[in-house]
């Protein structure tokens, strides 16, 4: 597991235009409030963009309330357009949990580490999904052994490497902030 490797092995890591690896079509639409909480992709009904086999979504979290269960349900809705779930087998069940609670994880630590999160980007293709969570913090984000097992706090980031393939951070140059990253298996 990575935290200072920009992008997985094999990805081709953010495009020009920002950390999210999000083009210029992704970009938010004209009318939309700074801060609505409403996918920001002009594409499918839905919010979802198809490119070549690559689906993705975006959340605009900045200045709303409620984030985290507001990302969970977000997500939850792009697992259930893509065919995450319902899931058939409790392997497909699990793949599907994993993901809600990284996004949960990765959310949180922006609340409670980075002055809040700015952005939820979900990217997802036959093999792998990816989740971007932007925000403002300067800090670096690292699994800390956690103090005791009964005890609360410490234990985000050790969850995410446990059940990640891979994670990092991005920063974007002349941006404060960074996005940190994490991927995850398809379910089979």
């Amino acid at each position: 597991m990575s935290t200072t490797r920009p992008c997985s092995p094999g990805d081709r890591g953010p495009e020009s235009s920002g950390a999210s690896g999000a083009s210029e079509e992704d970009a938010p639409t004209a009318g939309v409030p700074t801060g609505a909480a409403t996918p920001a992709v002009s594409a499918g009904a839905d919010g979802t963009q198809d490119t070549g086999g690559r689906r993705m979504r975006r959340l605009r979290l900045e200045g709303e309330s409620g984030v985290v269960p507001l990302a969970r349900d977000f997500t939850r809705q792009a697992l259930y357009a893509w065919g995450w779930m319902p899931a058939a087998t409790a392997d497909q069940r699990a793949a599907a949990e994993d993901v809600l609670l990284v996004v949960s994880e990765l959310v949180t630590n922006a609340c409670l580490h980075a002055e809040g999160p700015e952005e939820l980007v979900l990217a997802c293709d036959d093999k792998v999904i990816r989740l971007e969570v932007s925000d403002r913090g300067t800090g670096q984000p690292a699994p800390r052994t956690p103090h005791r097992a009964g005890r609360p706090g410490g234990h985000g980031m050790f969850i995410v490497q446990r059940l990640c393939l891979d994670w990092g951070v991005v920063r974007s140059p002349g941006r404060p902030g960074k996005t940190v990253w994490a991927e995850l298996s398809a379910p089979l």
